[in-house]
């Protein structure tokens, strides 16, 4: 959905030589950042200096998220405020990965500390930032992001993340495999938003349009693919770009300015998707108007996913209807496949008279089994299965 952007020194045509600071200068190095084998959207950057110089390549020794079967089947309430907190960490290293499957691993990041160099060439890489403020340096530039902001990070885009100093930085971390974009039925031919799609692209946010030039010697970018971490040692900094133009970069939409659609009827979930990956997609649940029919029953129905896993993330409000089951702001239900699942008893008769609801979550439907990791169950709210019955187990 990004559309054409060019920031800094570009030449007149793709592909021809470019010297740096006029005509005696050296010349650039050209890298072109395609997705699809090139035949999908792309971004030239012209580097100082060769971005494949590199010196070193190390191994990095780090546990691999691993994810058991959901069995026996059961929804869960995985508490966030309770993980074990780093007072070290980086959005990263720091990163506890809770849920996974052959197509998105769902985490969370509690980082007080600025990253080290970073690429994901597994593919894209989508955060939702509750609370605290960080810096997204990259190739692309710097982008400022905040508390309701997704923030999408292609693939293979080189990055770090600066929080300031004495802050903290949490977010809800979704990471495909392969491109994370905009659902294909909000975008004419053209790729431009259409008027009925629930968001613009004067919502969107980009890189500063100037680039991010550092020096240095010999620095390190971890690159994570799918067998693991390594350590590649650059001969010079990353953040050599003095231009670059295309359609991929880092972008970002705040929550806030999701445009929510209200019917005269319950509306279903498919109305609040926002992004869509391979095998995935992500909704946005915000403050808005309640059904205006006088007998429309304002919560949701009783449903039982069947294709999908359903994880949604509570990061603001009310929730009404699962008020009394222990989910909080921060708060992550799982409700797998195979389940039935709905409001909390009592949540429709606490509805009739209220007009709108004020909370804010976000929405991971998987089409694919999800798998717990060690840390999902050490925080997974032992009582919440039963909380629909109002006891505990018969």
């Amino acid at each position: 959905m990004p559309h054409y952007r060019r920031v800094g020194d570009v030449p007149r045509k793709r592909h021809i030589v470019h010297r740096l600071g006029g005509a005696d200068g050296a010349v650039a190095f050209e890298e072109l950042m395609g997705n699809e084998g090139f035949s999908g959207a792309s971004s030239l950057l012209y580097h100082c200096y060769s971005p494949s110089a590199i010196v070193a390549i190390e191994n990095v020794e780090t546990p691999a998220a691993t994810f058991t079967d959901n069995q026996p089947l059961r929804p869960h309430h995985l508490r966030t405020s309770v993980l074990d907190r780093m007072d070290d960490a980086d959005a990263v290293h720091g990163r506890t990965m809770l849920l996974g499957s052959e197509d998105v691993t769902i985490g969370w990041i509690a980082a007080t500390r600025t990253s080290s160099l970073y690429r994901n060439a597994v593919g894209d890489e989508l955060l939702y930032v509750q609370s605290g403020s960080a810096v997204l340096e990259s190739v692309f530039g710097t982008l400022a992001v905040g508390p309701g902001d997704y923030v999408l990070v292609p693939m293979s885009t080189t990055h770090r993340w600066v929080v300031p100093a004495a802050g903290a930085f949490e977010a809800l971390l979704i990471c495909g495999r392969g491109n994370v974009g905009v659902p294909d039925r909000y975008t004419n031919a053209e790729g431009q938003l259409l008027e009925g799609a629930p968001f613009s692209e004067r919502d969107v946010r980009a890189p500063d349009a100037e680039p991010l030039l550092m020096t240095g010697e010999n620095v390190d970018v971890i690159v994570r693919t799918r067998a693991g971490l390594s350590r590649h040692v650059h001969a010079t900094h990353p953040f050599d770009v003095v231009g670059w133009d295309g359609c991929v970069y880092p972008w970002v939409l705040n929550i806030a300015d999701f445009e929510p659609i209200v019917g005269r009827i319950h509306q279903p979930p498919p109305v609040h998707q926002t992004f869509a990956g391979q095998g995935f997609v992500v909704c946005s649940f915000v403050p808005r108007l309640f059904d205006t029919d006088p007998d429309s029953v304002k919560v949701p129905y009783h449903h039982a996913n069947v294709e999908t896993d359903e994880v949604l993330f509570y990061s603001d409000g009310d929730f009404m209807s699962r008020a009394g089951s222990g989910i909080a702001a921060g708060s992550i239900s799982v409700h797998p496949a195979g389940f039935v699942h709905g409001p909390q008893p009592g949540s429709r008769e606490r509805s009739v008279g209220v007009d709108r609801t004020g909370e804010t979550a976000v929405m991971v439907d998987v089409f694919g089994p999800l798998g717990l990791s060690a840390a999902a169950r050490q925080i997974s709210d032992a009582d919440y299965p039963w909380s629909w019955a109002g006891g505990g187990p018969a």
